[in-house]
């Protein structure tokens, strides 16, 4: 289950992790947001990446330090530096398949 975390933990959980972070941007009232949750629970069953979820009414502060301006976005770290981003809902597949070129990278 994607650990649910704040600005007070963003440090820690994101910037300061070694290997991959995907980070979900929502909002409750975000209808895709919803749709997107499951896939992203796969993602991070996986054991490939670590996800966590911001919920961008309580966290302001890092999505506009991300330029987040529409819901579902997630953006990949990498050794704690943001990687790339995508925004909507995507299939599993196509998530797994991001994760993993950046992997290789």
């Amino acid at each position: 289950m994607p650990k649910e975390i704040s600005e007070n933990e963003f440090e820690t959980e994101v910037m300061k992790s070694k290997g991959l972070v995907l980070v979900d941007f929502w909002a409750p009232w975000c209808g895709p947001c919803r749709m997107l949750a499951p896939i992203l629970e796969q993602v991070d069953k996986s054991g490939k990446v670590k996800v966590v979820k911001i919920n961008v009414d309580e966290n302001q502060t890092i999505a506009g330090m991300f330029g987040i301006s529409s819901i579902p976005t997630m953006v990949l770290f990498k050794d704690g530096k943001p990687h790339s981003g995508k925004i909507g809902v995507l299939p599993l597949q196509q998530i797994m398949a991001w994760v993993e070129s950046a992997e290789k990278e």
